[in-house]
């Protein structure tokens, strides 16, 4: 029977090699499966043969039929290329009330008027983002602090339910807000409405205040008391939601990943998103001040994740968001509505971020560099763009070429190519180009040391 030898990417894990391809495979191979590999020997190991077969690491028997169950495969490792745009960002405004050390979206602590989006604007976005052809929406209010604007937040709800009569598309809505402002009338609209609720919650008392300030009071035992108060609510009225949260590392937050944690468990949370620094923005001002080399944050993000596992024995359920979102890339081959970890990213063509003032971007990354004066991720105004003009922009072609990595230098032959993506705003942002030199990069190098750890801990 002949056989062929298919193009695989690998990497040397102790006294093992790790080989992946473009379909999400992989395999473990020992130094001496490794060598009938590359010798195209493996024809007389019939145990190696049948599982690289089985992988498509080798193509086996007639060609044809084989590259057609292949492509089917990369189809569904593809998926999101044919749903078209599901998540829709609504930048309510751009006011905020606390004054967090990091802010990517450079947020005003002051109250601006004019940085408020109307109903009206609101309107023309859920028109635009109802003309995507995905079956399935995401409408994610952000800030800002979008409860500054909770009047047309709650518009938005109404009027996206009322229009989707007709449609019949499945809406969820999400907020992302440090919840200062949730009084009982607002965390009723909210849960009676199955909105879900994330919030920013980076650690115990000492950290979280000291990377979240807030003017008016002490910012964690805010965010403690309205989780807290909130989860209750979810459990009366047998909702089987919980609040969810997002932590951000600092500097301060390096030595403390114990506290972190703690924090976490002691509010009955099941997930952690162990989040680095973007340098955007605020962040990226401040970045002598509270940023950190790729190194130690691996070295950070590897305690948490020891910690966590140390605690799974124990029987407490909780888990890191990165881990999980490879992991089930790599063992599922399931794709993960993560917009960075795609290729091509989903700047339009999976996200859309509508601006208060009615500006649309490719993402919300794209709009926060248009808060710096750099328009060039913007794709279009919602009083004079449908959604066909919108992914049929310049902008959005560009950036798909811009972030397929199975094209891109490096990344092209990384072993952890079929798992990973890449942000282009990033690189814009950092080098004035679109493309950067992927393995000197800081947010390359940091998931590379997550794939790194998950595959040690696989082997």
């Amino acid at each position: 029977m002949s056989s062929e030898l298919n193009y695989f990417n690998f990497k040397s894990f102790k006294d093992k090699y790790l080989i992946t391809n473009d379909l999400g495979n992989y395999l473990f191979l020992s130094q001496e499966e490794f060598q009938k590999l590359c010798d195209q020997t493996y024809m007389e190991d019939k145990s190696l043969c049948d599982k690289l077969s089985k992988k498509y690491f080798v193509v086996d028997g007639n060609r044809e039929i084989v590259i057609n169950k292949a492509a089917s495969e990369l189809r569904n490792h593809k998926n999101y290329l044919f749903e078209g745009t599901q998540l829709h960002i609504f930048v309510l405004t751009t006011n905020c009330n606390q004054n967090c050390i990091y802010c990517q979206a450079s947020a005003s602590t002051l109250k601006n008027s004019s940085k408020v989006m109307s109903k009206e604007t609101a309107e023309k976005a859920v028109d635009i983002a109802l003309q995507s052809p995905s079956k399935s929406l995401s409408f994610e209010f952000q800030g800002g602090e979008p409860l500054m604007n909770f009047k047309v937040l709650k518009h938005i709800v109404e009027y996206a339910r009322e229009k989707n009569k007709t449609i019949n598309k499945d809406i969820s809505f999400n907020l992302v807000s440090n919840l200062i402002l949730a009084d009982d009338e607002i965390i009723e609209f909210l849960i009676d409405n199955d909105i879900r609720i994330a919030t920013s919650l980076d650690g115990d008392e000492s950290v979280h205040d000291k990377n979240r300030p807030y003017k008016k009071g002490n910012s964690f035992k805010i965010i403690k008391e309205k989780i807290n108060k909130i989860n209750n609510l979810y459990k009366e009225k047998n909702k089987k939601c919980r609040v969810q949260a997002i932590q951000t590392t600092t500097k301060f937050s390096l030595d403390n990943w114990k506290k972190i944690i703690d924090a976490y468990v002691d509010l009955g949370m099941e997930n952690i998103f162990i989040r680095p620094l973007t340098p955007l923005g605020n962040s990226k001002d401040q970045w002598n001040k509270i940023g950190y080399t790729s190194e130690e944050f691996l070295d950070f993000y590897r305690k948490c994740c020891n910690y966590i596992k140390s605690l799974n024995t124990k029987g407490i359920n909780i888990k890191e968001g990165h881990y999980s979102i490879f992991l089930s890339k790599i063992l599922k081959n399931d794709y993960v509505n993560y917009m960075e970890l795609r290729s091509p990213c989903g700047g339009t063509i999976g996200q859309m971020a509508y601006n208060y003032d009615g500006n649309i971007y490719t993402c919300d990354e794209g709009r926060m560099l248009a808060e710096r004066g750099n328009e060039s991720f913007k794709i279009g105004n919602v009083y004079k763009n449908d959604f066909n003009s919108l992914v049929n922009s310049k902008v959005c072609s560009t950036l798909c070429t811009a972030s397929c990595i199975e094209t891109l230098p490096a990344c092209s032959d990384c072993v952890y190519n079929p798992y990973c993506g890449v942000c282009p705003v990033y690189h814009y942002d950092k080098t004035g180009s679109l493309f950067d030199q992927m393995p000197g990069n800081y947010k390359c190098k940091i998931y590379k040391g997550i794939l790194n750890l998950i595959f040690e801990d696989m082997i």
